[in-house]
């Protein structure tokens, strides 16, 4: 894997990744996949809509299908018929989110399977192992997410962990691609919660380690935007430059742009999939809740500066006809919007940057990347 830097203004850096499965552009967003699927859509829709690469989770194909089901049927690209490259994470945030029903050692962590309540294991080598086993073209160190709040002693103690599991991973995926021409990547991952001191040893650390790509992880966990800002501002800058800088989990907008002002290339976040379920769709104008009784009879299409196949063929009343009746067209339509909206505007954003205009294109998107609004 390689990482080139094409333009830049300030801090933001247009880029392109390059894998073993095609080149992706930076700054990137990545639909979320979890289990082996972006939710409503196919990967053809995808493609059309402009996704480069995709998410998928270790934590979720591990307990089901089981990793080395998914390697029997081809890997990942071939089980899902994704051509693009697959980043996956490894199951560190999912272990997370399940705060009372695991127990943490120094080795691994213990946890209960939210499916069916079976007791099973996970650590630095068994998260490895089943990445290689899935076939990902980025793989993720095995991390421990740390909470919010936290206390300083906790915040160290989670952050020695998260060393010491870097290392052990970095350790078994040299053994897995010693023999492979074309070898995945692996990415390192700093914690250090709201200390900045903390965040600064624990980039020095994994970088002393010494990997194919940096992310930071433990943000977006419930603590304030001032506090998820500060830190964002601080690791960016002095991650290295010459590698890609991952921002795990966030997908908020307006936190993209103040990531993508700090530095950072790479994004991943539920926020378009899960909202376009919900009924929340993401336009150029603003948010819009389409469960909205004033949307009922509305012959116009959701955003009219939008050239999705939904914006395209269907009107705001008979999107919003689809959502009051359960349909699952509407998960389908409400879908393909949103991501089309999110990756467009990744596009832009880059075509912003390649022209020196990045913060033209931050203050212009400003108001409607944190509004709701109903379209006059």
């Amino acid at each position: 894997m390689g990482f080139q830097l094409k333009a830049g203004g300030g801090n933001a850096r247009r880029g392109e990744l390059l894998t073993r499965r095609g080149i992706v552009n930076t700054p990137a967003f990545m639909p979320v996949g979890t289990q082996a699927t972006v939710k409503a859509m196919s990967p053809e829709e995808l493609r059309d809509a402009g996704a480069e690469i995709i998410l998928s989770n270790t934590y979720h194909l591990y307990l089901r299908p089981g990793h080395e089901t998914v390697r029997k049927l081809g890997g990942i690209h071939t089980f899902m018929n994704w051509p693009g490259p697959v980043l996956t994470d490894s199951g560190g945030f999912q272990v997370f989110s399940l705060s009372d029903l695991r127990k943490i050692t120094d080795e691994g962590v213990h946890f209960q399977s939210h499916i069916d309540g079976t007791m099973h294991y996970l650590d630095p080598a068994l998260a490895i192992e089943i990445q290689h086993a899935l076939g990902s073209d980025i793989l993720m160190a095995f991390d421990e997410c740390t909470p919010y709040p936290s206390t300083r002693e906790y915040t160290e103690k989670s952050l020695a962990l998260t060393t010491k599991w870097a290392r052990k991973c970095k350790e078994v995926h040299e053994e897995h691609v010693a023999a492979m021409e074309e070898k995945p990547a692996l990415f390192g991952i700093v914690q250090g919660g709201m200390f900045k001191d903390l965040r600064t040893r624990s980039a020095g650390e994994i970088m002393d380690i010494g990997f194919d790509g940096y992310a930071v992880g433990g943000l977006s966990v419930g603590e304030p935007k001032e506090e998820m800002y500060e830190m964002i501002n601080h690791v960016g800058p002095i991650l290295p430059a010459d590698r890609p800088r991952y921002l795990m989990g966030i997908g908020d907008l307006a936190d993209v742009l103040e990531a993508v002002a700090a530095g950072f290339d790479m994004f991943d976040c539920v926020m378009p999939t899960r909202n376009a379920r919900n009924g929340t769709l993401f336009t150029s104008r603003g948010r819009v809740s389409i469960k909205r009784a004033e949307y009922k009879e509305d012959q116009e299409p959701l955003d009219p500066d939008c050239e999705c196949y939904t914006c395209r063929n269907y009107s705001r009343g008979y999107l919003r006809h689809l959502y009051m009746a359960r349909e699952i067209l509407s998960m389908r339509l409400n879908t393909i919007h949103n991501l089309h909206f999110y990756l467009d505007f990744f596009r832009r954003m880059r075509d912003a940057i390649s022209e020196n205009g990045f913060e033209e294109f931050r203050e212009q998107c400003t108001v409607t990347t944190t509004t709701d609004t109903s379209i006059q």
